[in-house]
């Protein structure tokens, strides 16, 4: 077993308390997942949160960074931000951050369906079916 599934291991394993949540191997690194919603990543063996415009000003201020990763000689910032260290030693400090995370990731999911043309959100409702 690596050293990153084991790190995926224990991650969920400190989330085990607040719910039920699973990882899925992708792009090198995992997406963590509560139902089907992706609201933080593991890349690296560092756990980073998904954050909006409501949540980047705390991350921020606290001085963690966000994911970034190059792709054709361009740096791409994403809209997760490293976990901040007190969610490994603290039960507390871990679900409250999850819980704004998947809050942050389900107003991300509502943004992106509110955006879209209404003959495609149309068009997809009925694919649905």
């Amino acid at each position: 077993m690596t050293q990153q599934s084991e790190f995926v291991e224990f991650v969920i394993e400190q989330l085990a308390p607040s719910g039920e949540f699973r990882a899925r191997a992708m792009f090198g690194g995992y997406g963590i997942y509560q139902g089907d919603t992706m609201f933080a990543i593991i890349v690296d063996d560092q756990l980073y949160f998904k954050a909006d415009g409501i949540t980047c000003k705390e991350f921020t201020e606290r001085g963690l960074n966000p994911f970034t990763y190059s792709s054709r000689g361009k740096t791409v910032t994403m809209q997760y931000y490293e976990a901040p260290p007190e969610v490994f030693d603290e039960l507390d400090a871990m679900q409250s951050w999850v819980q704004q995370a998947v809050k942050a990731a389900l107003r991300t999911k509502r943004e992106r369906k509110s955006s879209k043309p209404a003959s495609q959100r149309t068009r997809n409702k009925s694919r649905a079916r």
